[in-house]
């Protein structure tokens, strides 16, 4: 099973979508820092640390993943302006 993410950047950070519900399955809603953003069904995971426990525990779980570089901005990205994760 392969699974593919899209990769979000700005100058000074990135971040990989992730659907809410996979995190959820994944057992890591409560492991999400708040320097992730949300958005509709959506979670911008920073790039830093938080993609990876998500990435790496598909990997544990045998999923191959796949990243492609979606938006690499010159500007502030607007998932900035996003609403900041909370498990709520």
């Amino acid at each position: 099973m392969e699974m593919k993410f899209k990769h979000y950047s700005d100058p000074s950070h990135g971040w990989v979508a992730v659907k809410r519900k996979l995190i959820v399955e994944l057992g890591l809603l409560n492991a999400i820092s708040p320097y992730s953003y949300q958005k509709g069904g959506t979670v911008y995971l920073e790039e830093d640390c938080d993609a990876y426990k998500v990435l790496d525990k598909l990997n544990f779980l045998g999923v191959k993943v796949k990243v492609d570089i979606k938006e690499q901005s010159e500007r502030s990205s607007p998932i900035r302006s996003y609403d900041r994760f909370s498990v709520a």
